[in-house]
């Protein structure tokens, strides 16, 4: 029995923990904040409560494959998971709305058709045909293997398939997501549904790899879901199914250091000058606390994949509402930005700031258990920001949550004249509930791209320090944080010949 401390008590943290803990290691989680979850937290006034973190779950698997690995108890007996249908509602810059089905194909057509018109649907269709090949091509070193020695494979080759191009005889690949949209859905609303799914994990479709078509086809073929009384409580489960396998927590307890000894993690320092001794340290934190807590020491080798230092973050806008929720409203409604252009030239051009009118997500769960009574509503707005790492930032981050509520009253009208009050969270609040520098949220790994989207290995350089979460392989996400928890577990029990999950 090796003794393991684990710093931090994130998704992927605590996902590590109970496996570790099942093969009969003694766990120590250490969090410097009050509780558990990382960016997975939840805000609460005057009864109504709300996610701050995710809102929606893709691949559910990985959870369901976390219980059953832990314990006798399934994912379902601990959490009520629901799927949300419809998937999504989309309002369209020109005021197209359409709602896509939970999990079928045929329906996404059918409902693309008759709101855009004949053909829209097939060629939606067929993107999720040539999206499905590249994810087959990348699901096992992307999720399920720990990372290739040789991940330059995975940085020079294209997974996103050729299309035939009938006028020149000849196959075409498109480089980025936006050429996808160009060149194949060849209507500006699809390529806006298509590049939605880059936005939510503060991608650029300009720039970000053909690859990320990955991201809409696993809410197509997994389905999108929801745990009632929120996301929160999927974090409550795995807390508690690793306290019941006897993992120890201890909150408020800052790691400030790891202890090394003849070349090899030995143990943790805190803040209040105690030692931690292990045989091996699992660290759930960005980078830049990583390189502190090793204290200038080289956390990675040449050959590996960089740590990433930029990303982007979110704004979350928390809305009491009177007056109770619509009959037959769409969980999520995506309404989308009415210039483009503008947009992405706000978040990723040369000085990045809030997009003025962004694309925002509309979260409306139907749920009694976020508000005092029916006759109330909860929901929940965000958008896409750029990192932030000032107070002056932060504070027109605040003015900026008026726009966001002017736009989402294109999906909500009468918005306004319902609203009790509001609550803002900004990148600040993601950099206190995670450690994060600027609140920046991690994206999850894509191939392609030059390997810029991968993550660093779940190895370091240091025998027995390993790292789990967002920030590294294979990157940032709910079910790529489970994933993690699997691949450290796996490498600690099994060793270095650990090839994957089965």
């Amino acid at each position: 029995m090796a003794r393991i401390a684990v710093i931090g008590a994130g998704m992927g943290a605590m996902a590590a923990a109970a496996r570790l803990a099942v093969a009969g290691h003694r766990v120590a989680v250490y969090e410097r904040t009050r509780t558990y979850g990382g960016a997975v937290r939840r805000f609460e006034r005057d009864g109504f409560r709300f996610d701050t973190g995710p809102g929606v779950l893709t691949l559910p698997a990985v959870y369901r494959d976390l219980f059953v690995k832990t314990g006798r108890e399934p994912l379902e007996d601990c959490v009520d998971l629901v799927q949300v249908d419809p998937s999504s509602r989309h309002v369209f810059a020109d005021g197209t709305e359409a709602a896509l089905p939970n999990a079928s194909r045929a329906g996404a057509v059918a409902a693309l058709d008759e709101a855009l018109g004949s053909g829209a649907g097939q060629r939606w269709g067929d993107f999720l045909v040539r999206a499905r090949e590249a994810w087959d091509r990348t699901r096992r070193p992307l999720l399920e293997e720990p990372l290739w020695p040789d991940w330059e494979v995975l940085a020079e080759r294209e997974p996103y398939p050729a299309v035939p191009h009938r006028r020149l005889l000849r196959t075409r690949r498109a480089g980025t997501l936006a050429e996808v949209g160009g060149r194949e859905l060849r209507d500006a609303r699809l390529t806006a549904l298509l590049e939605s799914h880059a936005l939510a994990h503060g991608l650029d479709p300009r720039t970000a790899p053909a690859s990320a078509a990955v991201l809409p086809y696993m809410e197509h073929a997994f389905g999108t879901w929801y745990v009632r009384g929120g996301l929160r409580e999927l974090a409550r489960a795995v807390h508690e199914r690793c306290v019941a396998r006897r993992v120890e927590f201890h909150f408020g307890a800052e790691v400030t250091g790891i202890v090394e000894k003849d070349g090899r993690a030995a143990g943790v320092e805190l803040a209040d000058g105690r030692v931690a001794e292990a045989d091996h340290v699992v660290a759930g934190v960005a980078p830049g606390a990583l390189e502190g807590l090793v204290r200038g020491a080289a956390v990675r080798g040449d050959g590996d994949v960089p740590a990433q230092r930029r990303a982007a973050s979110r704004l979350t806008v928390l809305l009491a509402l009177r007056g109770g929720r619509d009959e037959g409203a769409a969980h999520r409604t995506v309404v989308h930005a009415q210039d483009r252009d503008a947009e992405l030239e706000a978040l990723f051009g040369t000085a990045p700031g809030p997009a003025a009118r962004p694309t925002v997500t509309v979260l409306r769960p139907d749920d009694a258990s976020l508000v005092p009574d029916r006759g109330h509503e909860a929901v929940t707005l965000t958008a896409a920001v750029p990192a932030q790492a000032g107070p002056a930032q932060t504070e027109a981050l605040r003015l900026h949550a008026e726009n966001l509520i002017t736009v989402a009253e294109r999906a909500l009208p009468g918005l306004r004249d319902r609203l009790l009050w509001h609550e803002v969270r900004t990148p600040a609040d993601v950099r206190e509930a995670t450690g994060a520098e600027g609140g920046a949220i991690p994206a999850p790994a894509l191939a392609a791209a030059g390997g810029r989207l991968l993550h660093p290995s779940n190895t370091t350089r240091t025998a027995g320090l390993f790292t789990v979460g967002g920030w590294s392989h294979p990157g940032g996400g709910l079910p790529h944080a489970g994933m993690s928890g699997a691949l450290v577990a796996g490498l600690i029990v099994e060793g270095p010949d650990f090839r994957g999950s089965q």
